[in-house]
């Protein structure tokens, strides 16, 4: 079976102390949108920055279109767009200026000149109107929505976005998703992020790391279905929890009116609901606590092993 347009093979980083940041990703990634989903700290940051050929991984390969980018990392980076976790702008300048020096310093122009095309990258993120202002003025928000302008600037192969949507409120979040959805087409987006809905949202396929460990490469639709039937809910008290939650697989934990908790508890194979629970309608979220809080013999068939995407394949969504 020939490899997806980007194959990553025994992918290891040992970063000084030692501490290892990857152990031994495998990943076959189609065109299209693909998700990387785990808690910070999982390893998800150095899995980007090694595709992006930032930093050299200390074992395994990163095929892209047929090219080994850890041997030619400079193949990648003239075909990528990426937006980083922390993207650092010079305060003082605003907006459309600052755009430009980012394209310039990419040597990216427009048909009509670097400032058209400046114009139109602030209007695809609703920035047109910001356009003059000073960046140290911009919101969380708006400094990521400047950041993505000049990632999507050039029309990369592959355009990388590293916890996009923090500090975004949800209008500005369902742009960011139709920017994205927009971006998609011929081309490979890798979403690495810990927010469930931003992968239910955008993405066909996604990977689930824990601990430098690819736990699950799935759909949203067959992670979610694995789970069904097996979460229940119900309401514990705030001074219970702690003893409950020693009896039972706790997957989540809300304060309801300052008192009690609903409480969303794993019930698997073999396992009864605690007496009062509920059977609940399964969900993303619910699959991807599973995989953060249960070891992989208490997971259900499905979530128990990575399930291999074909070439060419994006999967079913959710």
């Amino acid at each position: 079976m020939p490899h997806a347009p980007l194959s990553i093979r025994g992918l290891v980083k040992i970063h000084p102390g030692p501490v290892c940041a990857l152990r031994g990703v495998d990943l076959e990634i189609a065109e299209g949108m693909y998700g990387l989903l785990g808690p910070n700290g999982a390893g998800k940051s150095t899995f980007m920055n090694i595709v992006a050929g930032l930093i050299e991984p200390t074992a395994g390969s990163v095929v892209l279109d047929g090219v080994d980018i850890v041997q030619n990392p400079r193949f990648v980076r003239e075909r990528l767009g990426y937006l980083p976790q922390d993207f650092g702008f010079y305060p003082d300048l605003s907006g459309k200026a600052m755009l430009e020096f980012l394209l310039k310093m990419k040597g990216i122009t427009g048909p009509k000149g670097r400032g058209a095309l400046a114009d139109e990258l602030l209007e695809r993120v609703n920035l047109t109107s910001a356009a003059k202002r000073k960046v140290g003025g911009y919101s969380g928000g708006m400094r990521q929505r400047l950041g993505l302008a000049q990632a999507i600037a050039g029309n990369p192969r592959v355009l990388i976005v590293d916890e996009p949507t923090a500090g975004l409120d949800p209008e500005e979040r369902q742009r960011f998703y139709r920017l994205l959805g927009e971006m998609s087409a011929g081309r490979i987006v890798l979403l690495s992020t810990h927010i469930v809905e931003d992968v239910s949202t955008l993405c066909p396929r996604l990977a689930v790391i824990r601990a430098g460990e690819v736990v699950a490469d799935t759909t949203p639709s067959v992670a979610r279905e694995s789970v069904d039937g097996m979460i229940h809910e119900g309401f514990v008290a705030d001074a219970a929890l702690p003893a409950f939650a020693k009896e039972h697989r706790v997957i989540s934990a809300v304060l309801n009116e300052g008192r009690n908790n609903r409480v969303r508890v794993y019930v698997g194979e073999g396992s009864t609901a605690p007496a009062g629970f509920l059977r609940s309608p399964s969900t993303l979220e619910d699959a991807y606590l599973v995989l953060m809080r249960c070891a992989r013999h208490e997971l259900p068939p499905a979530l128990s092993h990575a399930v291999p995407v074909a070439a060419g394949s994006v999967g079913g969504a959710a």
